[in-house]
């Protein structure tokens, strides 16, 4: 948009566009293309979703109503008092009498592969083709870009002049999976935040939103055979105020959870935008809430489960489930209703979890040594494997495909099963080698709840120090892969725990703009990370800082926190002069 009250033309340009596109040709003349209030949008067949999604957001933030150009509508409904104001020549010379209403026309062309577009501006109107409608979308949210900043507004602003600068865009991404881990156990996120989260996910053609639902903190999902697991399992006393080493609490309690029609909205308003939902239900570690809810589903042998409480600490817990049939059942009902709310079509993946899961109540439990002598498995070890290799039979079973945390190549996947890889590469190595698809979330590289300087203002200071540069120099694919390995990369998520996330705000700031930069690794075909030219990526964070402001984003400022943003007292870790351990 360019604005004339005052504060000066904001230029639009084609350089300017983030993730970067793969072939970018402005027009030799520099000409531009205006909106006026009578433009209007002809949806090719397949992309009716695209063209009421683009009428809803540019609509909202210009006053126009873009018509279907298909049914002859002229100027649609809408454009009486209080609309389309750039019809008004003493709000905009650009938006004067005697400029013609442009078009934009989308379509499907089966030339194309499946998310890739073609963006072309020029005199007659805006022509975006896609190898899909998720093509179509993505090329949307370019088209969206280039208008500037705000046409992410829900009102329209008075004196705005509307100009899409000619020229073409060719793109498509590098990776099918573009992800971001959201952990909305240990600190519930409210739907409308969820909501919230797939559209800044979709406006950096992100398209797969993993859900953490489940963990010793807190359960999330409704669940109507089992009640009680959002009746208990979702509300614990109180919280720890920072890192597990913290002596500070937060007393009020906390909790929350998705009714099932709540997560039926999720997955469809995140399919409209081609987002993809990975549901996670964690097992056989991280399960404390739901043993809480149900004390049978616990070592009960050796702990008294019907003691225990939702988890009010982070770190890694005890208490995990009991090696038994009935278990298996109990969590084959989860995951029954769980199918049922993420369809296939929409969620083929499901994540078991399958990290971090103590031993010690199953080497004490008579039970579980039981289990292991009938099983024959090597031991405790071989307990996890079981579990985990019997939900991804399951799964299989069922048309869906199991993915876990890397820790499940411990005791042998089948072939369709793929894997999380946070501890390192190595994990992702190891599985893609094996012929197992993986998704890199490497934990020194992309965990955005470490912190993002070394300065003693940075909230909650966690794990390592990773800048919005290191981000940007992230590399999914190992050197070391074989091509064929390599091949099994699906792609890569930044994942976000939310331990020292209480809310909102928090999770703004640890996501941005770090996000940005990963969005771009993830979309675009950069050169190796020492060669990728930051200095560039920083010039297009400076117009794409105008965006997160007008989308309300509580991201972390170049300069460092502002006061609100930080949280004097509050540890983190490491701790300056603890042991490094702690």
């Amino acid at each position: 948009m360019q604005r004339t009250d005052g504060e000066g033309l904001i230029p639009v340009t084609l350089l300017h566009l983030l993730p970067h596109p793969r072939t970018v040709t402005p027009d030799a003349g520099g000409g531009h293309l205006e909106l006026a209030p009578g433009a209007t949008i002809a949806a090719g067949p397949g992309t009716e979703g695209v063209a009421r999604w683009l009428r809803r957001e540019l609509g909202a933030a210009t006053g126009y109503a873009f018509a279907d150009a298909g049914r002859g509508e002229g100027q649609g409904e809408g454009q009486g008092e209080g609309q389309g104001q750039g019809s008004d020549p003493e709000r905009g010379p650009g938006a004067a009498a005697g400029v013609q209403p442009a078009a934009v026309r989308l379509s499907v062309d089966g030339g194309l592969a499946r998310e890739a577009y073609r963006l072309r501006v020029a005199a007659d109107g805006v022509e975006l083709r896609g190898g899909s409608a998720a093509g179509v979308f993505w090329g949307a949210q370019t088209l969206r870009q280039l208008l500037g900043a705000d046409a992410y507004r829900r009102a329209p602003l008075p004196g705005a002049v509307w100009r899409l600068p000619y020229g073409e865009v060719a793109d498509a991404p590098r990776f099918g999976w573009r992800g971001l881990m959201l952990d909305v156990a240990r600190h519930f996120m409210p739907k409308d935040g969820v909501l919230r989260y797939i559209d800044l996910l979709a406006a950096h053609k992100l398209n797969v939103l993993h859900l953490h639902l489940t963990d010793d903190q807190g359960w999330r999902v409704e669940i109507k055979r089992y009640p009680r697991l959002t009746g208990v399992g979702a509300w614990r006393g109180r919280s720890r105020w920072g890192h597990r080493a913290s002596p500070l609490w937060n007393e009020t309690p906390h909790g929350g959870f998705y009714a099932r029609d709540d997560i039926r909205e999720i997955v469809a308003y995140a399919a409209e935008r081609h987002v993809r939902v990975v549901p996670e239900i964690d097992l056989p570690g991280h399960s404390q809430a739901a043993i809480a809810a149900y004390p049978q589903l616990g070592n009960t042998d050796v702990v008294d489960t019907a003691a225990l409480g939702v988890w009010d600490d982070w770190g890694i817990n005890e208490n995990v489930l009991a090696p038994t049939e009935a278990v298996l059942r109990f969590y084959e009902g989860v995951f029954e209703e769980l199918l049922e709310l993420f369809p296939a079509e929409v969620s083929p993946f499901v994540h078991i979890g399958g990290d971090e899961c103590p031993k010690a109540q199953w080497k004490a439990s008579a039970v579980a040594q039981e289990r292991i002598r009938e099983l024959g498995v090597d031991g405790e070890d071989g307990l996890q494997s079981w579990f985990v290799r019997h939900f991804d039979r399951w799964l299989a079973e069922r048309g869906r495909r199991l993915i876990g945390w890397d820790e499940i190549l411990e005791g042998g996947l089948a072939p369709g099963a793929a894997v999380s890889s946070w501890r390192g590469y190595a994990g992702g190595i190891a599985a893609a080698e094996a012929g197992h698809d993986v998704v890199m979330c490497p934990e020194q590289q992309v965990y955005l709840d470490h912190r993002q300087a070394g300065g003693a203002d940075e909230p909650v200071p966690i794990g390592y120090v990773r800048t919005l540069e290191d981000v940007y120099r992230f590399e999914p694919v190992p050197p070391k892969l074989s091509e064929r390995a390599a091949s099994h990369v699906l792609g890569a998520q930044a994942n976000v725990w939310t331990e020292a996330m209480e809310n909102q705000s928090r999770v703004d700031y640890q996501v941005f703009p770090r996000l940005a930069a990963f969005a771009e690794v993830v979309w675009s075909t950069l050169p190796e990370p020492a060669e990728r030219d930051y200095g560039d990526f920083e010039a297009r964070m400076a117009e794409h800082y105008r965006r997160l402001d007008v989308l309300g984003v509580d991201y972390r400022a170049p300069g460092g926190p502002l006061p609100w943003q930080r949280r004097p007292g509050v540890l983190g870790r490491p701790i300056e002069g603890a042991p490094p351990n702690v």
